[in-house]
């Protein structure tokens, strides 16, 4: 079961949130976590095509020129002097994508991920995909109860008009 939460939780997820939601329902056969061991570029793979149609820029391999590059901080004569890369990204919607798979929580991977998504020039959204089930654990409720926490306490601001977390 895909399983999803936007935040802030007192706004409606955002359409253009849903219908990446949708993309992972609509492979969720084929990178299920409840009986699929998966790696992120196994999953990104599968959703590449359902992302492009949605406008996304889609990470194609490990090569530099493969890479999506999102600037954040610019120098002399505007020369991007800091960047960080993402799986996926659409300048329109001003949203990031990574998909993780089994350092998503293991490694504090998601955190990292809403970290540099709120350094991003020209994000305003972050989605964060990660499994519902790894090595017995249930990845995606650790990712939520995170970001419950967070959203909860108030204590962190940003500039990010909203995450959501998917759970494959």
């Amino acid at each position: 079961m895909i399983n999803y939460i936007y935040y802030p939780n007192n706004e409606p997820c955002p359409k253009h949130l849903l219908d990446l939601c949708n993309c992972f329902q609509n492979v969720e056969n084929k990178v299920s976590s409840n009986n699929k061991d998966l790696s992120s570029n196994q999953v990104l793979s599968e959703l590449a095509d359902w992302f492009k149609n949605l406008g996304y820029k889609v990470e194609e391999g490990k090569r530099k020129a493969d890479k999506i590059r999102i600037p954040v901080l610019f120098g002399n004569n505007n020369k991007v002097i800091k960047e960080f890369q993402a799986d996926a990204y659409n300048e329109a919607e001003k949203t990031v994508i990574e998909v993780e798979a089994g350092r998503g929580v293991l490694n504090n991977q998601f955190l990292k991920d809403y970290f540099e998504a709120c350094m991003m020039v020209n994000v305003e959204y972050c989605v964060i995909a990660v499994r519902n089930k790894y090595k017995g654990n249930d990845d995606f409720r650790y990712v939520k109860n995170t970001f419950d926490s967070l959203y909860i306490s108030g204590r962190i601001k940003t500039t990010l008009k909203g995450v959501c977390i998917i759970g494959y």
